[in-house]
């Protein structure tokens, strides 16, 4: 069996994500603070993907943002330039 995730947080850090969660000007991370928060609180990703978020995420999605913020900090909370759906060109 796999071990279960958790998130081990500093007194800074929670109070970093705490901050992030209520008050940054960009939803994506207010809920990707809010979710790292509810896996520090003894959640497991996976019942905050399926259940613990405004609208349900693939839980693959959740654990990307847990070894993303382990791995780089609040910078790997953040969408990567060149994301997302491209600029059309002009018409010919």
């Amino acid at each position: 069996m796999a071990e279960r995730r958790t998130l081990e947080l500093s007194e800074s850090a929670r109070d970093e994500l705490t901050r992030i969660r209520n008050t940054d000007k960009l939803a994506y991370m207010r809920e990707r603070a809010g979710a790292l928060l509810k896996i520090a609180d003894g959640q497991s990703p996976h019942a905050v993907a399926v259940a613990g978020l405004l609208r349900p995420r693939d839980p693959d999605t959740v654990y990307a943002w847990l070894d993303r913020y382990e791995d780089e900090g609040l910078d790997g909370l953040r969408i990567r330039p060149g994301r997302g759906r491209k600029p059309g060109g002009p018409k010919k």
